[in-house]
């Protein structure tokens, strides 16, 4: 009864979605219909192997699989934090790698050291106040933006903000620093709680090869 029923990936759109595809392509998961860029549908299916797919914004990922709409999804350990959803996360994928950091003008360091009341611009003001709260005890404001949050401490909204960082480029070329490193991020794989009992052997399967490629 197991493999009638589809197997739904919900793909965090862009690199992760492509990287994740060519990945389950290695393992002989494939979905033809995806590969037309042209295709203006939104859910691709591979009737042959009960494959659907479905590309969402990495913040919905972790909601489509938390409420079942997806068995499995492909979303940052960034994204997995700040929205904090009920779902397994079972693998890391290991690509998609960058940092959590605390960034800000060289003089922001002795604000931090000292644990003065500071200002922390953020577009992850939950994982913001996780890492000040939790791991520094240290008290401050945070104010969620969703644009470029490097303006914050050039324009004097805050004192530092917590981004992502891949290279570093953006924060050099505006006078910000790495000052502290909150934690690594990579692409994880999620699976639907209910969908692991009901389709247990398919999924554990599926985790199995995709652990050894990595291997």
């Amino acid at each position: 009864m197991e493999e009638k029923r589809y197997l739904t990936f919900a793909l965090t759109k862009g690199r992760l979605a492509d990287k994740t595809l060519s990945l389950l392509e290695s393992i002989g998961f494939t979905c033809e219909e995806m590969k037309d860029k042209s295709s203006r549908k939104l859910v691709f299916v591979n009737e042959e192997q009960k494959l659907r797919f479905f590309l969402a914004k990495g913040p919905d990922v972790p909601t489509y699989v938390e409420y079942g709409a997806a068995d499995i999804g492909v979303v940052g350990k960034d994204t997995l934090l700040e929205e904090g959803r009920r779902v397994y996360e079972v693998l890391d994928l290991g690509f998609g790698k960058c940092r959590m950091c605390v960034c800000g003008p060289a003089r922001a360091q002795e604000l931090l050291k000292h644990h003065k009341m500071i200002r922390v611009a953020s577009k992850y003001p939950n994982i913001a106040k996780e890492y000040f709260y939790n791991k520094k005890n240290q008290t401050v404001d945070i104010i969620k933006l969703n644009g470029s949050v490097e303006l914050g401490p050039i324009v004097g909204l805050s004192d530092v903000i917590v981004d992502i960082v891949e290279t570093g480029g953006t924060l050099r070329e505006n006078g910000l620093e790495v000052l502290e490193e909150v934690c690594p991020i990579s692409a994880r794989m999620i699976v639907n709680p209910v969908s692991m009992q009901m389709q247990p052997e398919r999924i554990r399967s599926l985790i199995a090869r995709l652990r050894e490629t990595q291997s």
